[in-house]
């Protein structure tokens, strides 16, 4: 494990969507500190399934000005975060609705 760990609070230091590449860069394989990762074995593949993303779709969408910027100040990917949403909201009331 290497002697150079580096723990930070969140708001010091580096923002949350950002790396220290230059450090990354200069780190091998053997500074990377795996002890809490379990193994992969067959149990792991025979239980595992693969999940394709679902396709997106293109569109324009008009949100009040204040709720995009307060989407985009959380980081990247506010678009992700509409679509995830979106999609809690859809998952909790699809049920609800009714089937033509």
């Amino acid at each position: 494990m290497s002697k150079n760990i580096t723990k930070m609070k969140t708001g010091e230091g580096l923002d949350k969507d950002q790396t220290d590449l230059k450090r990354l860069k200069l780190m091998s394989d053997k500074d990377i500190d795996v002890s809490d990762i379990p193994e992969l074995d067959e149990n792991f593949f025979k239980n595992a399934k693969v999940i394709m993303p679902s396709e997106k779709k293109h569109l324009s969408l008009r949100l009040d000005a204040d709720v995009l910027a307060w989407l985009k100040s959380q980081g990247k990917g506010y678009q992700g975060r509409i679509n995830a949403i979106l999609r809690s909201y859809y998952e909790a009331h699809r049920e609800d609705t009714p089937k033509s």
